[in-house]
């Protein structure tokens, strides 16, 4: 099916959507593209589509891990049997007159009658960390150091959760595989149920004398502190990935990784845009008419910028490559400075004489009855 849709706008549905909503979006597609009712060359790769993209977003654990980390997040996490369970279309098709039954064959669709894996080794569930640091941070890239909490695997057991000189042995209920199913039909249907083997509550093995050091679960908590660099240009929610730093995975299995999420504090000088930032510059009625000569802030330092004569209030001047580094290159945005026009709230006799006298040279009425001279506080 080459690269994955958005699971929203499979169904059709905002990210905000509740789960009737999403429950109703789903059913009606569902019934309109199922292969026993719609026979289209197209129909079974769109209700596949459609299914997966049901029982990810209705779990709750699940839409959050596609929430932060779309596609990849469930891809690294979960077979197509943790996706693929009974119970979530079973809840929307029980009323639907159409009958799950004629739904039973989702399972055979998805797993393609396989045979269903054996309980071995599992990735390690990934971890986020949400890191703040200031523009100037941003700008330069910054290390960065944290605690957190994680699961690791225990040295004492080496992660079997058996105790040291014993191994645990396979589960005689399930075969080792974790979970038990029942096959039944239902007219032209097949219905698959697997449920967690009661015996070994879904481990496939049996532990006989756990490790007293975990508890018989192959895993401790750990508090760890780790090290980032934050990269030169990071902006808000920029993402970096350190792998191998999530949780430890079960039974010898790879652990997760880490995704740092950056958030930049508002600097109070600038304000950003992707790579380009703004300063807001005052300048008076004499520089603006005249034209000056600006030494401004920079994200690096002060530059000076040239203000032509007759600037205009809320004219944009730009600074090229004055602004953040680019993440994906060499080069720089650039700095953009906005002209801001500072009326003077007070003035002496003599610079009200003056103003007077500019304005009558250049043939501008300045009565009392229009000028803001009547408006600023006498001396």
């Amino acid at each position: 099916m080459g690269e994955k849709r958005d699971y929203y706008e499979i169904l059709g549905i905002p990210r905000s959507a509740s789960k009737d909503e999403m429950k109703g979006a789903y059913r009606k597609l569902a019934l309109q593209y199922h292969p026993d009712r719609n026979k289209s060359p197209d129909a079974e790769e769109k209700f596949k589509e459609l299914s997966e993209a049901y029982a990810v977003l209705s779990d709750d654990e699940k839409r959050k891990q596609y929430d932060n980390f779309g596609h990849q997040g469930i891809d690294s996490r979960y077979t197509r049997e943790d996706i693929f369970r009974e119970d979530i279309f079973n809840e929307v098709f029980r009323d639907s007159g159409f009958g799950f039954g004629g739904f039973g064959s989702i399972f055979d669709v998805f797993l393609g009658g396989r045979e269903r894996r054996r309980y071995g080794p599992e990735r390690g569930s990934d971890l986020r960390y949400d890191v703040e640091i200031n523009l100037e941070e941003a700008f330069r890239g910054a290390d960065k150091k944290f605690s957190l909490t994680r699961s690791e695997r225990c040295d004492a057991c080496r992660g079997t959760g058996a105790k040291p000189g014993t191994n645990p042995r396979k589960c005689q209920t399930c075969g080792g595989a974790g979970q038990v199913q029942r096959t039944r039909s239902a007219g032209f249907a097949q219905f698959v149920q697997v449920t967690t083997c009661p015996t070994c509550k879904g481990k496939g093995t049996i532990i006989d004398t756990p490790c007293s050091a975990c508890r018989g679960e192959g895993l401790l908590q750990k508090r760890r502190t780790i090290s980032v660099k934050i990269p030169q240009g990071a902006d808000e929610g920029t993402r970096l990935r350190v792998g191998g730093e999530g949780e430890a995975g079960i039974r010898g299995g790879p652990p997760g990784d880490l995704y740092v999420v950056v958030h930049v504090r508002p600097s109070e000088l600038f304000r950003r845009e992707g790579d380009d930032i703004t300063f807001d510059a005052a300048i008076s009625f004499s520089q603006a008419a005249l034209g000056t000569e600006l030494t401004v802030p920079t994200v690096d330092g002060k530059s000076v910028i040239k203000v032509p004569s007759g600037v205009q209030s809320g004219t944009v001047l730009r600074m090229k490559g004055k602004g953040m580094p680019r993440l994906e290159g060499r080069d720089r945005g650039d700095q953009y400075v906005k002209i801001k026009l500072i009326t003077p709230e007070r003035l002496t006799v003599r610079q009200k004489e003056l103003y007077r006298l500019l304005a009558k040279e250049a043939g501008e009425d300045v009565s009392e009855d229009k000028s803001f001279f009547n408006r600023l506080r006498s001396d």
